[in-house]
């Protein structure tokens, strides 16, 4: 029995060490802190900056399908066209002078 009394409690040793140097050790843990989150937000930024790029680029593909499509409705609607594709496939001819009605709105 005598040789466990004189055997030093080794958790007490350990908090009293602790304790004594309380300051560093939260010094410490405010230094994992802050490498954590400087870890985070690079990754947060670095995930938004890819984001950003693949929208910018889905951007610019829908620019270009609203060109086209602009350039495709042009061209439908030019009067040449219209105008053969009345004749052509409508059988539909312009009247003639003496058969033009004109509607007036009082």
């Amino acid at each position: 029995m005598e040789a466990s009394k004189q055997q030093p409690n080794l958790a007490r040793i350990v908090v009293a060490d602790i304790w004594h140097h309380k300051w560093l050790m939260l010094l410490s843990c405010l230094v994992i802190g802050n490498a954590v989150a400087v870890v985070y937000t690079s990754h947060i930024s670095r995930y938004q900056t890819s984001q950003l790029s693949k929208l910018q680029q889905e951007r610019d593909q829908l620019d270009i399908e609203w060109r086209n499509l602009l350039l495709e409705e042009q061209s439908l609607a030019e009067h040449s066209r219209v105008t053969r594709i009345a004749t052509k496939e409508l059988d539909m001819v312009r009247p003639l002078p003496n058969e033009e009605v004109i509607v007036r709105l009082p």
